[in-house]
């Protein structure tokens, strides 16, 4: 299926040459004169090669036909990432290159969204928002306001943030797995 250029999103999967890639992010630029252009980068689905091409917004893309399936996340070994499918309990190993980063925020029994191409695991999508436990922060300054600042944390899973200076060890919160950024205090 041929889309334009300035609709291709992050996960989306496209053919170039032959060759399938998942896209890791897409930028539209519209400047001031000239042509508007797209940024995508993307990884090579074959070898995991990272690849970044500019077209222009109206180029036309293949966009590959992808299955995205949920999937619940059961433990880590040195293949990859274990998912099982909750309704046929097929169990399916992601390779650690597809998962990434966000591997950080994965945990037991999380259902994630797993794109499959010809029953290949292709990207993963988590959810939103993880609540996790702040493993250890500095001690909150006196005269220290809570609007504008915020102090380094360690999160449980190992994982940086910052939080603002009222948060102490101990105090489960929600974090964006997007960017890593605190939302809020957990309301359990």
């Amino acid at each position: 299926m041929k889309v334009i250029a300035s609709q291709i999103r992050k996960g989306n999967v496209v053919e170039v040459d032959n060759q399938l890639y998942v896209v890791l992010t897409a930028d539209n630029f519209h400047p001031g004169k000239g042509t508007p252009t797209t940024q995508i980068d993307m990884r090579r689905i074959s070898d995991g090669t990272k690849v970044s091409q500019r077209y222009k917004t109206t180029e036309q893309l293949e966009r590959a036909f992808i299955e995205d399936q949920d999937y619940q996340y059961l433990f880590e070994d040195s293949e990859g990432y274990t998912f099982m499918h909750g309704e046929t309990f097929e169990q399916v190993i992601v390779p650690k290159g597809v998962v990434g980063e966000q591997a950080v925020y994965l945990q037991e029994n999380m259902t994630v969204r797993l794109s499959m191409y010809d029953g290949v695991p292709v990207a993963i999508e988590l959810p939103q928002r993880v609540t996790l436990e702040i493993a250890e922060t500095e001690p909150a300054m006196k005269g220290q306001t809570a609007t504008s600042s915020f102090k380094p944390a360690i999160l449980s899973n190992g994982a940086r943030t910052n939080v603002p200076p009222h948060i102490a060890p101990g105090t489960r919160v929600v974090i964006l797995t997007a960017d890593g950024s605190y939302v809020e205090r957990a309301k359990d």
